[in-house]
């Protein structure tokens, strides 16, 4: 793949970024060394290789339910101006 300047200008236009000259020569070596890296990486032999949704396995993601002690409705709507008999006030659904 030819990595060159219209090729990050394109880039830039793309995504509407407003590069400077100067941010345009720092990123071509950085790109063309990024574009490498993923070429050497595409070289790898993945045919033996079982895919993997989740590479690090999940154990006890969510915190054991516990019952503990809940606000009274006076609590719960202590710092709501938004509150009609005892109840939060919402939008009007139609």
């Amino acid at each position: 793949m030819k990595i060159d300047k219209e090729l990050i200008e394109h880039v830039a236009e793309v995504a509407r970024l407003k590069l400077t000259k100067e941010e345009i020569k720092k990123f071509l070596p950085e790109l063309k060394q990024v574009i490498s890296a993923f070429s050497d990486i595409s070289k790898v032999d993945t045919k033996s290789t079982s895919s993997s949704f989740q590479p690090v396995e999940l154990k006890n993601a969510l915190r054991e339910d516990k019952p503990s002690k809940c606000l009274t409705q006076k609590q719960a709507l202590s710092l709501t101006e938004h509150k009609k008999d005892n109840y939060f006030k919402g939008p009007k659904a139609v």
